[in-house]
């Protein structure tokens, strides 16, 4: 029987992966079972792996065929110590962090969704990362987090003026 919080969590991976389709026109698909198949203990199997494979197995959501370099993580919490990021540490941000980049390659678009029960839903990305084309980023935040600086903002925000952005830094 699964649990209410992994329930949680599979609902807010298939509403990003709805979004994300309906966005983009291609389909986003939840992982099946995800849970870090390449990742932490297991990365030594992105070796056996073709790139397709990797590609299906790596974070919370299966791109769509135009966005190989698409990374994500989704979270969906009932709360999050906001108060920790201005405190210097946020060891929950960073434990997500650090899944969302267990799996990451070189030049992957590293994307963390996150969503808080009656709070929100926000995005956190590289925000030093060096792409082809600008990021908008407003009433946003920076975190640090192992010398890279993450910007944190609202989700829906972050889409109305990064549609074409992640497009183009996913291809």
């Amino acid at each position: 029987m699964t649990s209410k919080s992994k329930t949680k969590g599979n609902s807010w991976e298939r509403e990003v992966a709805k979004h994300l389709t309906e966005l983009y026109g291609e389909p986003f698909i939840r992982v099946p079972n995800s849970g870090a198949y390449i990742g932490g203990a297991n990365t030594k199997r992105k070796e056996i792996l073709h790139e397709g494979q990797i590609r299906s197995f790596k974070g919370d959501i299966i791109p769509g065929q135009s966005f190989p370099k698409f990374n994500c993580e989704c979270k969906n919490y009932a709360d999050f110590p906001f108060h920790q990021l201005f405190q210097g540490e946020c060891k929950q941000l960073n434990n997500w962090i650090d899944q969302l980049m267990d799996v990451a390659d070189e030049g992957d678009f590293n994307i963390l969704f996150m969503k808080f029960t009656r709070i929100g839903k926000f995005v956190a990305l590289e925000f030093d990362q060096h792409y082809d084309v600008p990021l908008f980023v407003e009433y946003h935040m920076l975190y640090t987090y192992k010398d890279i600086r993450w910007a944190i903002m609202d989700y829906d925000r972050f889409w109305s003026l990064n549609k074409n952005f992640v497009s183009i830094a996913c291809s």
